[in-house]
């Protein structure tokens, strides 16, 4: 395989930088965690509207590491991976042909919420089909997104046809587009993200589920912190770039952190004892399924990796065991206590004061 470097980094507009937020800790720490291991399985932000959700999301752009691809893949196959790889790339293996790869920077997707199926599915020219005998296939949203994030706002607004789509992308990996009897299937594993109003409507708990974490953010209250953001933004709208160069170094510093941490993801180790508290909480908390144990034990490895240790520590669990749970909680329109603090307390009972941790 050949190897050359694609510096995709042309930015159309100047993001916002990422570690200029203010506040919104939960929010930050969910989508960093997913970045070090997107098999917690995506996250979805919940909050009111002018709360910097879809800021924080795009301010993601600028940290996420390079994969290795297939060179002119529409699919972004991963030279090394078969289930990451489309049908022609692994065609060309089976035949000894030469793989060109390169680099790029994991890339991010918007789907609009008027999308077509079509055009977030992809679609096949019949006619070519017919004609010339060949499976013509336009590549969408889907395929773009592949090892990638898939990032919907207002998702609690989208059209249930789409979100049966990613709900069948989600649970299998794959994408299959088929008309008039011409299949064509692809891999389309992404990093699910969505942000939301729960005033605007609940989503639905087939796709909520789908959500590894579950980020629950409120308008700033502290009028110092509401000052400092309006500060923030009206340097930033003033002068983009020169507001960008001033936090490059946090920027660059954060971005390495990921790196080191993806590396380093694999070693780190949690204690069987905390593997079976974890799944006791669950169990109290009657979370249905295994999801609520799975995203829990990769969210605080995920954490302690970036933190720079090997081992997780009760304290981590602490931290990321509310994102990972509070969406899963059976709803009781008489409970007065936030879902997330129900969880907490649960943790509290079950490893001792956090003081004591």
């Amino acid at each position: 395989m050949l190897m050359s470097t694609e510096n995709q980094w042309d930015q159309k507009r100047p993001v916002f930088p990422f570690t200029a937020i203010v506040g919104q800790e939960e929010m930050k720490l969910a989508l960093l965690l997913n970045v070090i291991d997107p098999k917690i399985g995506g996250v979805m932000i919940m909050g009111d509207r002018g709360t910097g959700k879809s800021t924080a999301v795009r301010a993601l752009v600028d940290l996420l590491p390079e994969i290795t691809v297939v060179e002119d893949d529409p699919f972004n196959s991963d030279p090394n991976d078969p289930e990451l790889m489309s049908e022609e790339v692994r065609e060309r293996l089976k035949n000894h042909e030469n793989l060109e790869v390169i680099t790029r920077k994991i890339s991010m997707v918007d789907l609009p919420l008027g999308a077509t199926e079509d055009r977030v599915c992809g679609t096949i020219d019949i006619e070519r089909a017919l004609t010339e005998g060949v499976r013509a296939f336009e590549p969408g949203l889907l395929a773009r997104a592949n090892r990638g994030i898939l990032y919907v706002d207002e998702v609690n607004l989208l059209d249930d046809h789409l979100v049966d789509v990613l709900l069948d992308a989600a649970a299998s990996g794959w994408n299959t587009v088929e008309r008039e009897g011409i299949s064509i299937s692809h891999p389309a594993r992404f990093i699910l993200v969505g942000s939301g109003n729960p005033e605007e409507g609940e989503l639905r708990p087939q796709l909520l589920d789908r959500f590894g974490m579950h980020a629950q953010i409120g308008t700033v209250k502290d009028p110092e912190l509401r000052v400092q953001i309006v500060e923030q933004r009206a340097a930033f709208d003033e002068s983009p770039l020169e507001f960008r160069q001033n936090y490059s170094a946090s920027q660059q510093q954060l971005a390495q952190a990921i790196v080191d941490a993806r590396s380093r993801l694999k070693n780190v180790k949690i204690e069987y004892n905390d593997r079976v508290k974890i799944s006791h909480i669950c169990s109290t908390l009657d979370v249905d399924g295994l999801r609520g144990d799975i995203v829990t034990n990769r969210a605080a490895k995920a954490l302690t990796c970036f933190e720079g240790r090997d081992r997780v520590t009760p304290r981590d669990i602490f931290r990321v065991m509310p994102l990972c749970l509070r969406h899963r909680l059976r709803k009781d329109p008489l409970e007065t206590i936030d879902s997330g603090d129900q969880v907490r307390s649960v943790i509290t009972k079950e490893f001792g004061e956090l003081d004591e941790l």
